[in-house]
């Protein structure tokens, strides 16, 4: 069963069980959104959105059309994606003219983070609060600043990775498949 907030705002019919919108926040008719999702006050989710399953929307999230994000993702409050690299108020695009923007499973975005359209995060990518995202982040990839750049690797469970990719926290050790693809847990 899906909850709605009495203030919330959900025209959207495909939501999954399990799944919760709260005050003040609105998902457009056509999103499609998984099950298990928590969709925080002040969300917005515009109509060509896909949320996997167990997918949290922090407060004041902006997610616009073009943009998917896997299961497990975590958006902290006031992320923003965009999906138009060259906007101007007398030019209306839509469908294949805006850029898509994908964040694998298991990403975190800190709050604040800014994507910019047409990128990609990797699976279990970790993005610092207050970043901007302007190019593909490779899987396991611990990046932060504007513009945000790599500084290390992430587990899963989110510790920081040894210099032998090794996660001292759940002892997980990981294999890089290349800089730009990222890590893989083995």
């Amino acid at each position: 069963m899906t909850f709605v907030h009495p203030q919330g705002l959900c025209e959207s019919t495909d939501v999954g069980s399990g799944t919760r919108v709260w005050a003040f926040a609105h998902v457009l008719k056509g999103a499609r959104i998984g099950r298990d999702c928590n969709i925080c006050d002040g969300a917005f989710v515009e109509s060509e959105v896909v949320l996997g399953n167990n997918v949290t929307v922090k407060n004041n999230v902006l997610l616009f059309n073009g943009v998917t994000c896997e299961d497990d993702v975590f958006l902290g409050p006031n992320v923003v994606f965009t999906n138009d690299m060259r906007p101007r108020a007398h030019q209306k695009l839509s469908g294949d003219a805006l850029l898509p923007t994908v964040v694998r499973s298991g990403a975190t975005l800190g709050a604040g983070t800014v994507v910019v359209c047409g990128t990609t995060i990797g699976h279990d990518a970790f993005i610092g609060a207050g970043s901007v995202v302007t190019r593909d982040v490779p899987a396991h990839a611990f990046t932060a600043g504007n513009p945000a750049t790599q500084k290390g690797w992430v587990c899963r469970c989110a510790t920081r990775l040894d210099p032998d990719l090794r996660c001292p926290a759940c002892k997980t050790e990981h294999r890089l498949i290349s800089e730009t693809e990222g890590l893989k847990a083995i």
